[in-house]
């Protein structure tokens, strides 16, 4: 780090739980950040001003007028463009310093495989579960941890998983099959603030997860009720019949 540096990351480097070491383990860390909407808004633009070294933008759509209401990183002017290219020139505006990498495909379970290896934390902020699966299957195999979250109407929810930890439940062993997603913001709505809310704790649990910092809620759900200022965690178990964290450990052993 230059005296820059350290200038603009000295509110981080004075707590002790990140200091020099973890500051640095920041700029030297790679997150992926799949879907660039509600969520992936707030989470890029923290990770990008908290000094995440690298950052890679994965979403196929573009800017929609109705999105403005709650994606922060677009404006007027953007509508029409890639969402991860004006994400992309917000995060650059906020740290010129950091790479940012933009991907305008859909991510599939190949795709992140032949990835994931080269990443050190995986943040899912779309609203397809179908998906969900895939960086579920992925990040097991590779052994990324990653973050997920969902917000729709006015509740939330968050989970913090990491293959590399044993006897931790993942997404499958919460959700063995959904057959459809549920509603989301364009049939149900959602409040602009919820999306902020929940992505600032992913981008928490995220920033946590890359220095070393605290303790991650690992195969814990959280939920958050805005109407009500409620919060609710539940300890999740492992489910010994899983096809994904159970079925790759046998195989594995075999």
């Amino acid at each position: 780090m230059n005296d820059q540096d350290l200038l603009r990351y000295s509110r981080h480097i004075l707590l002790p739980q990140i200091d020099l070491d973890g500051q640095q383990a920041l700029l030297d860390s790679h997150a992926m950040i799949i879907g660039l909407g509600g969520l992936g808004c707030p989470v890029a633009m923290y990770l990008a001003a908290a000094g995440v070294g690298k950052i890679t933008l994965v979403d196929h759509d573009r800017v929609e007028v109705s999105n403005l209401q709650r994606q922060i990183a677009h404006t007027d002017a953007d509508v029409g463009r890639f969402k991860v290219e004006s994400a992309a020139e917000t995060l650059r505006q906020l740290n010129p310093a950091i790479e940012i990498c933009c991907v305008t495909e859909k991510a599939t379970l190949e795709w992140l495989t032949a990835e994931l290896p080269e990443v050190d934390v995986l943040l899912d902020c779309t609203d397809n579960s179908s998906i969900r699966y895939q960086m579920n299957d992925a990040c097991i195999a590779t052994r990324t941890p990653w973050v997920s979250a969902a917000a729709t109407g006015w509740a939330g929810q968050l989970l913090v998983f990491d293959a590399r930890q044993a006897n931790t439940p993942c997404y499958r062993c919460l959700y063995p099959q959904l057959g459809t997603d549920p509603a989301g913001c364009a049939e149900s709505g959602v409040a602009a603030p919820l999306v902020g809310v929940i992505g600032s704790l992913q981008a928490m649990e995220a920033l946590k997860l890359l220095t070393g910092a605290g303790k991650a809620p690992l195969g814990r759900l959280m939920t958050y009720d805005a109407l009500h200022s409620d919060w609710q965690s539940w300890q999740l178990n492992v489910d010994p019949g899983c096809q994904s964290c159970q079925g790759l450990s046998s195989r594995q052993a075999d």
